[in-house]
């Protein structure tokens, strides 16, 4: 099983296009007309995420509902990601779980989503 996609709801598509651009190297792509603006950003040919506009489907804002606490992408070079955040002055944490041989990168979007950048096999 793989994650097929992430669907984002954000107030601001022009700041997470440019975002996931600098942080994944993602570019927006073909997406169908749902009768309603967003965009999808690919890598390669595959539609990773999918971003809409709050409130764009009609959905009432469900501030009090349960929510994604973040999405994770598995990347081959946790460096170079940091330095694109870094100079991209986007806030971040790291970590490591060196039991499992994991480096991870905790991004925050331009309005507070949380993406998780893990690299596996990379020792202790």
């Amino acid at each position: 099983m793989t994650l097929d996609h992430a669907t984002l709801r954000t107030t601001d598509l022009a700041a997470h296009r440019q975002f996931f651009a600098c942080l994944l190297g993602l570019q927006t792509g073909y997406r169908p007309d749902f009768g309603f603006p967003g965009d999808w950003l690919y890598a390669g040919d595959t539609p990773l995420v999918h971003l809409i506009p709050a409130g764009a489907t009609g959905d009432k804002d469900r501030c009090d509902a349960e929510t994604i606490d973040h999405v994770a992408f598995a990347v081959t070079d946790i460096e170079a990601a940091r330095a694109r955040v870094q100079a991209a002055g986007y806030r971040h944490a790291e970590s490591r779980i060196d039991e499992l041989g994991e480096r991870r990168l905790f991004v925050e979007s331009p309005t507070g989503i949380r993406i998780e950048l893990v690299e596996r096999g990379s020792g202790t």
